[in-house]
């Protein structure tokens, strides 16, 4: 039980960090209404200079809360757990921006759904984090415990938050 215990909670910046810019995000977009030469914006409106690093900032805090009062098994310190928090909470940032630039180069309309969205964030996080976890993090089981437990609440989040008018699409 400890165990799942301990990733759910090493879970918690990545799940923050995702969640936040659809309450803290909004204004300019992240690639400047840049497009490349097939004519396709690099990211779209969806992804905002406000939202990536509110969503980087809200998981670091998150992760530095927990590191002041339960210690993962997976870093050797509270400051190393801390520094990973941010690694997790930037690296979730980017993923989630990195699936959103494959989906414009796999010509997928902005706002719909596309399997990318729901795990690049949890891969490049779990990518980022490396030089601070233990490889007791990436064994076999964690990692499907992450991906199921990630392809099951994040379209449910986003259903519930378009439910509550936070997200102007269920996905």
């Amino acid at each position: 039980m400890n165990q799942i215990l301990d990733l759910l909670i090493f879970l918690i910046p990545i799940y923050i960090a995702n969640s936040s810019p659809v309450v803290l995000g909004g204004g300019a977009p992240l690639d400047l209404d840049n497009t490349l030469p097939d004519g396709e914006r690099i990211l779209g409106n969806g992804k905002t200079v406000r939202g990536f690093v509110a969503g980087t900032l809200a998981g670091t805090f998150a992760g530095g809360l927990v590191s002041l009062v339960y210690l993962l098994p997976f870093f050797p310190s509270p400051l190393i757990q801390f520094t990973a928090a941010f690694f997790l909470s930037f690296g979730t940032m980017t993923g989630d921006a990195l699936g959103s630039f494959m989906k414009r180069r796999m010509h997928v309309g902005s706002g719909r759904p596309f399997v990318l969205d729901t795990i690049m964030f949890l891969i490049v996080a779990l990518v980022f984090v490396v030089p601070f976890a233990s490889a007791a993090l990436y064994q076999p089981l964690n990692l499907l415990f992450f991906l199921i437990l990630t392809l099951i609440l994040h379209p449910l989040t986003n259903y519930l938050a378009n439910k509550a008018g936070l997200k102007s699409v269920p996905w």
